[in-house]
């Protein structure tokens, strides 16, 4: 959902996503003088329930503790662009903007603009939509449980704040095959969750249909793990995918069934999420539920085909034949394998088609159309902000500009994390297959799935990857997350590396107005971010 509102001019936009709220602001030429920054108060979920968005940044004499928020109302908010993550799924929350002015020691207010946005659910409507905290949250999981291992037996109070819904809502679309009527069908690359595994022999138990298809390779330690894992369901439920790429899927199709026992798909559940601890806990991951029947049709023809034991190249035939891409059809389904690339073209197409702004997380090394494409060209006005896991040409973008992402801390959770992850080639925290285009009209396109965008995601691996557009709740959604992970991620560069605004330059707020230079400074990232943010294009909803 999205909210304007102007008022003594100063503009704030709200953008609700499911667990985070954006919000843009705009001052007129006029209000930016002398501005301190902004003071933002958030009432809800509950009528009553008031408190201030806060910081960490303080005024140079206030520093004491800079790992302790503070409220904005004492510390300014100097930037144009804010999120809330104190929010709930589903829920009604007002937003109002103060213009802070004075000077430090005595701070004048200006009454602002207000909104009020409703948060998205994760149980219901076409579209749901989770994110997990994961790695990029540590800061916060240090404030909230000190230095316990997340992997203990005794905090699982830990781990379910981490995944945040996300291993909820994936054992919920399982369990939703509730009886007889019901099936659910399973392709799934890393099974290593016992919780997944008892879920599907409780459906089993009720007396629903289930069909699961996990990755297999010869000498393949993952083939090891996923047989180990499924060993107490029925052999006659599930089926190995020999290949000798990678079994890439993470999809989950819901089915009723009919009287004459035929499949009728009603939902999908698709994402970047294997059932593994490591991506419900750690990684930045996603489950994308569309309740949407043709588009699950798509996902159980060919799970039906996978399921009977097709070799791969049966498989690359099937979707050259069946499943072509139609450019500008939304939503549209790409699986793969597949020839010539065509889905890679695509996705390089759409991104080079962005007007106003552009969002991504990738895990791995990208397809140099694509990667080129994200990157642009030096005249391109589009905004761009996005992180690539592994080490590249994109790692950390905003705009033209680079900086390597992800950085770690060696304490806390993540000190928890290096040993957790040690078995993995690299470092992965953000294992995200998304990208977004556009977010700021009402016509923006979502890519998400588990693609890696690369060569081998095409040609060679199973995969799938959903592309919508014209939904702005769904980008909503997304962005908001995504951002999450930006400043996060830009944030730790900025504190550790000497190009950024580590500790040796300015980590305190400013006491005049002279930190709004760079939002106002033509054809700039923060120039282009507060007119378009703030200002989305007509028809948005």
């Amino acid at each position: 959902m999205r909210a304007r509102d102007v008022k003594s001019g100063l503009t704030l936009q709200g953008y609700a996503g499911t667990t985070g709220v954006l919000l843009a602001m705009n001052t007129t030429a006029q209000r930016r003088r002398n501005l301190l920054g902004f003071a933002i108060e958030r009432e809800g979920p509950q009528s009553g329930r008031v408190a201030w968005l806060q910081g960490t940044l303080r005024f140079p004499d206030k520093v004491t503790d800079t790992n302790t928020p503070v409220d904005s109302n004492l510390a300014p908010i100097q930037k144009y662009r804010w999120s809330d993550y104190c929010v709930y799924p589903d829920s009604s929350y007002r937003y109002k903007l103060y213009g802070v002015y004075g000077n430090p020691a005595k701070l004048r207010y200006v009454d602002g603009p207000e909104i009020t946005v409703r948060t998205e659910s994760i149980t219901s409507g076409l579209h749901q939509i989770i994110f997990n905290r994961a790695a990029a949250a540590s800061q916060a999981y240090t404030r909230r449980f000190g230095k316990a291992n997340p992997d203990a037996p005794e905090n699982q109070v830990a781990r379910d704040w981490l995944s945040r819904g996300l291993r909820e809502r994936l054992l919920a679309f399982l369990e939703a095959a509730r009886d007889s009527s019901w099936g659910v069908d399973v392709a799934v690359y890393e099974v290593e969750l016992p919780e997944t595994v008892a879920a599907l022999s409780s459906v089993l138990n009720r007396g629903a249909q289930v069909r699961i298809v996990y990755h297999a390779r010869s000498e393949d330690p993952q083939t090891t793990h996923n047989e180990a894992t499924l060993e107490p369901l029925p052999e006659t439920v599930k089926r190995s995918r020999l290949t000798s790429a990678i079994f890439h899927h993470k999809f989950c199709v819901l089915n009723r069934i009919q009287p004459d026992g035929s499949r009728q798909p009603v939902s999908i559940l698709t994402g970047s999420t294997n059932f593994t601890a490591n991506a419900v806990y750690r990684q930045a991951n996603v489950l994308h539920v569309m309740n949407d029947g043709d588009i699950a049709n798509r996902y159980a023809q060919l799970f039906d085909r996978l399921f009977s034991g097709e070799r791969p190249v049966e498989t690359r035939r099937y979707i050259n034949s069946a499943n072509p891409v139609v450019s500008g059809t939304y939503p549209q389904v790409l699986f793969s394998p597949r020839s010539q690339l065509s889905d890679l073209r695509e996705v390089a197409d759409i991104v080079w088609r962005a007007k106003r702004d552009l969002v991504f997380c990738t895990t791995f090394s990208l397809h140099d159309d694509i990667e080129t494409a994200l990157l642009g060209d030096e005249h391109s006005e589009v905004i761009r902000y996005g992180l690539q896991n592994t080490r590249s040409k994109i790692t950390g973008t905003h705009r033209r500009g680079r900086f390597v992402t992800p950085a770690m801390i060696g304490s806390g959770l993540e000190g928890f994390l290096k040993e957790s992850t040690a078995g993995q080639a690299g470092n992965i925290f953000i294992h995200l297959k998304t990208i977004i285009t556009d977010f700021s009209t009402a016509r923006p396109t979502v890519i998400t799935g588990s693609n890696n965008f690369s060569r081998n995601a095409s040609s060679s691996n199973d995969e799938n990857m959903l592309l919508i557009s014209h939904h702005s709740s769904v980008a909503d959604i997304y962005v908001s997350e995504m951002m999450r992970l930006y400043d996060h991620y830009r944030f730790r560069f900025n504190l550790r590396s000497s190009t950024g605004r580590g500790p040796s330059k300015r980590m305190t707020l400013a006491v005049n107005d002279q930190w709004t230079e760079r939002y106002f400074a033509p054809q700039s990232l923060l120039y282009y971010e507060r007119v378009r943010f703030c200002h989305p294009t007509k028809g948005s909803t």
